[in-house]
């Protein structure tokens, strides 16, 4: 009997710190990229901070008053992070949270059909695809959109005179979030002379995000993909369809290994046929 309680409350034990570790991480994951992480932080060191020194220092009277403050504490949190917590409601109930490998293919084709039309055209273009690494403060420096992407949709945003068609499209879950947003600008030295204002903001916001930014040239109309940093350049529709999908629908190990196999190549240099050669080379291994 003993036995059978000890076992018992052993396993309920475990399913506590499996429910409450599961929660601190969707809670770290769902602040994370959003301003309201910076406050987040703010309000854990401090509260970190002023414990430590209670207990160092022995201040009774501050201690106390930490006692009697963190019975306020859920309702403090509630009214700080009101609008995160309205979003996560909000999200919850969104049943794009829940769109799998079809709907990431559905995205591919149509980011594909978009930038093949303004490369023909020669229409700059800058989208950015959200992963893990959450873009909400990116996105906040542009305007919400919220629709399904649409090669229609993303063709006119970036037409001319138009008055989003300046800064770029940050893309989440298969739905256009925001356009006209300002990515950050790598300030990497060495990177290629004539990369312009677009090229170097998909760059930056590669090296800050685990995002991935597909560039369409205003001058030239080449097609190009910013990925962790690194920038490939001079794709056609069929090698940016490919490459999407190595990134946005292969399994996570194999995806890794991909990108691993271009660690050691110059991808913002002026020359890119090493690249493209590496490129239809592991993309063929992994066909």
């Amino acid at each position: 009997m003993l036995w059978e309680q000890l076992h018992l409350t052993s396993a309920t034990g475990v399913l506590e710190i499996g429910l409450l570790s599961l929660a601190f991480y969707y809670l770290i994951l769902f602040f994370r990229g959003t301003r309201g992480a910076q406050v987040l932080l703010g309000f854990v060191v401090l509260l970190v901070a002023l414990g430590m020194v209670t207990q160092v220092l022995h201040l009774d009277v501050l201690s106390w008053v930490l006692e009697r403050f963190s019975v306020y504490l859920v309702v403090a949190i509630i009214i700080i992070f009101q609008p995160e917590i309205r979003r996560a409601l909000a999200e919850l109930g969104k049943q794009h949270m829940f769109i799998g490998t079809t709907a990431s293919r559905t995205l591919v084709d149509h980011v594909v059909e978009a930038v093949t039309l303004l490369a023909g055209r020669k229409l700059g273009a800058l989208i950015a695809i959200e992963r893990e690494i959450g873009l909400r403060a990116v996105q906040e420096t542009g305007t919400l959109v919220d629709a399904v992407v649409t090669p229609e949709l993303l063709a006119s945003i970036f037409f001319p005179y138009t008055p989003l068609h300046d800064g770029g499209v940050i893309v989440r879950q298969g739905r256009l979030i925001a356009a006209g947003c300002l990515f950050p600008l790598s300030q990497r030295e060495g990177l290629a002379t004539e990369l312009g204002t677009r090229h170097r903001a998909a760059i930056g916001l590669t090296e800050e995000t685990d995002a991935l930014v597909v560039v369409v040239s205003e001058e030239t109309g080449t097609i190009s993909v910013a990925y962790k940093g690194r920038l490939t350049r001079g794709l056609d529709d069929d090698k940016l369809r490919k490459l999407l999908s190595a990134v946005l629908l292969r399994p996570r190990s194999a995806r890794n290994r991909w990108w691993g196999a271009t660690a050691n190549l110059d991808l913002s240099s002026a020359d890119s046929a090493p690249v493209e050669a590496m490129l239809e080379k592991e993309l063929g291994d992994h066909d």
